[in-house]
């Protein structure tokens, strides 16, 4: 974990002080903090390229265009996509996700098909599918969870048959860390002729991603939870799966050509991006994709398993604390939800954040897993590459307070 302590110096919010006590930042599952050279990326673009992309005939237009493809470009190298035009910007997962369920799903499913999901998905890979389903008639099917926390594939070839067109699940869990058995369902679901869809939400920030690899037919993943901006994602498609699909949003850009009563979208990507782009959030989503490029994501990896086993190491150390998640950490990432005894989740957060420890308490957008668990809500302390052993043990210290607080010693 030395190796990559240096890089704390490149966050400048990792400076303040929250109630008096150094800002100890273990929410990074939800957003994650940005680095001076990604926030210089987006000032730059204000100060000095500042005009709108694609349409411009002038000097200033055209190196905004640059750099904004120029993005697009160092994204598809990140995941490495065939080709930029395999990757669409979108406002971030939820977006993309929603990109294919109206584009593809809407368009191809209907009465008798089925979409699989899993119970570890985010509220983004499941309500987007309930509206398709409630318009198509097809109908949403579920994997379990194991009690080992991981996707129970137990019942799988019961479960996917001819009549699932789709399957959507998460390559990693913001609740439990699961890693997603994503290739095995990809081998599965084509074997049946089903569509693959990723959420990689928090995979393609903790894991190093070769598109070919995964196995997915679509992966959607966002900026700000790898150190980008906010408003700005991708999604990834193959490229013949993106050439058949629809837009879901039409005005401005995405077209080649207009007429009274209709019009012809322009090539892929850009038919799926209308409007005026979040040009800056892309440039920023560049800047964070060049940065964890030369940190290596191999080191990201390795960094996220070494500290992740230290905190479920400290946090074995707590009386009345349960863990959820895998305790072998080749199966998991650095989100690690907990309960303290009968706590509610709110009032722990609370009292870590008087010692400057910022966790998340809630359902994580993860309602349907937060009822197979039977709790109404988890603590949760995720960790990305500028967290330090002692913030886990200021966690802890944090957590034996809650203890006494609560009259549990």
């Amino acid at each position: 974990m030395s190796d990559l302590r240096h890089l704390r110096d490149d966050f400048p919010i990792l400076a303040t002080t929250m109630r008096g006590h150094p800002l100890v930042y273990l929410d990074s599952a939800s957003t994650t903090q940005k680095p001076i050279q990604v926030i210089d990326a987006v000032s730059e673009y204000y100060k000095t390229l500042n005009a709108n992309v694609h349409r411009g005939a002038y000097t200033l237009a055209d190196e905004a265009t640059t750099a904004y493809e120029g993005a697009r470009r160092r994204i598809a190298g990140f995941i490495k996509a065939g080709s930029p035009a395999e990757v669409v910007f979108t406002r971030g997962t939820t977006s993309a996700i929603n990109l294919v369920a109206y584009g593809w799903g809407l368009e191809r499913l209907g009465e008798g098909d089925r979409i699989l999901l899993t119970l570890m998905e985010h509220h983004s890979n499941v309500v987007p599918w309930q509206i398709i389903a409630r318009h198509t008639g097809a109908e949403l099917v579920y994997l379990s969870i194991d009690e080992d926390y991981r996707v129970d594939l137990t019942d799988l070839e019961s479960a996917l048959d001819e009549r699932v067109k789709i399957v959507a699940v998460s390559g990693m869990s913001n609740v439990m860390g699961t890693i997603g058995p994503v290739q095995d369902l990809a081998a599965a679901a084509h074997a049946v002729g089903a569509v693959v869809v990723v959420d990689g939400a928090q995979m393609v920030p903790h894991l190093p991603t070769d598109v070919g690899d995964v196995g997915a037919d679509f992966l959607a993943f966002g900026a700000h939870k790898m150190l980008g901006p906010t408003g700005i994602g991708a999604l990834w498609g193959r490229p013949e799966l993106l050439e058949e699909m629809e837009p879901a949003e039409g005005g401005g850009e995405m077209i080649s050509d207009v007429q009274l009563y209709e019009s012809r979208w322009a090539p892929v990507p850009h038919k799926f991006e209308a409007g005026t782009p979040p040009i800056a959030q892309a440039i920023g989503f560049g800047a964070a994709v060049e940065y964890l490029e030369k940190v290596g994501m191999e080191a990201v990896r390795s960094h996220e398993v070494e500290i992740t086993g230290y905190a479920l190491e400290r946090l074995a150390e707590v009386p009345d604390l349960e863990v959820y998640g895998p305790r072998d950490l080749s199966e998991r990432g650095g989100a690690v939800s907990f309960q303290l005894a009968d706590i509610h989740a709110h009032d722990l957060a609370t009292v870590l954040d008087e010692f400057g420890v910022a966790v998340r308490a809630g359902h994580h957008c993860a309602k349907p897993l937060m009822r197979h668990l039977a709790v109404p809500a988890t603590a949760r302390a995720s960790f990305y590459v500028y967290n330090v052993e002692e913030d886990v043990d200021r966690l802890v210290e944090g957590l034996e307070e809650a203890r006494r607080v609560f009259g549990l010693v």
